[in-house]
């Protein structure tokens, strides 16, 4: 575990608890890292010192993490995901077999399908996710 200190766009500084830095950077990349300020998406990392922990310190203990808040933020970041793909409305399941046989370019698309084309692409192999509706619904 390793402890890294971060600011938002806001220059709200803050700290958070990584498996890695590696951890760190594909967190960030896939926007789950935000300001516990202001909820801002645009973080940085900040240089700062090691954590050495020697035998007189104890690890810090961590709060149990909240699994509504972690369903919501996973939610928001496939929502979000959702948003930079392309509509392609009804013919979601054609296009995405399309796509999966190399007869059309490959990329993100979004759409409609039933449960049972829903049912049938996964059973082709064929990677989907569905993704809960938005109030502003991008389906």
């Amino acid at each position: 575990m390793i402890v890294l200190d971060l600011s938002c766009e806001h220059a709200h500084r803050f700290e958070a608890w990584f498996a890695s830095s590696e951890a760190f950077d594909s967190q960030l990349a896939a926007g789950l890292v935000s300001c516990p300020h202001c909820h801002s998406r645009q973080v940085r990392r900040l240089p700062s010192a090691p954590y050495v922990q020697t035998s007189s310190h104890s690890a810090p203990t961590l709060p149990p993490p909240d699994p509504k808040a972690i369903a919501a933020r996973l939610v928001e970041a496939l929502r979000a995901a959702a948003s930079q793909s392309e509509d392609v409305g009804e013919r979601f399941a054609e296009e995405a077999r399309r796509i999966h046989h190399g007869d059309a370019e490959e990329r993100a698309i979004r759409g409609k399908a039933s449960s049972a084309d829903m049912l049938e692409l996964i059973d082709e192999g064929i990677p989907i996710l569905p993704v809960p509706p938005d109030k502003d619904d991008l389906h």
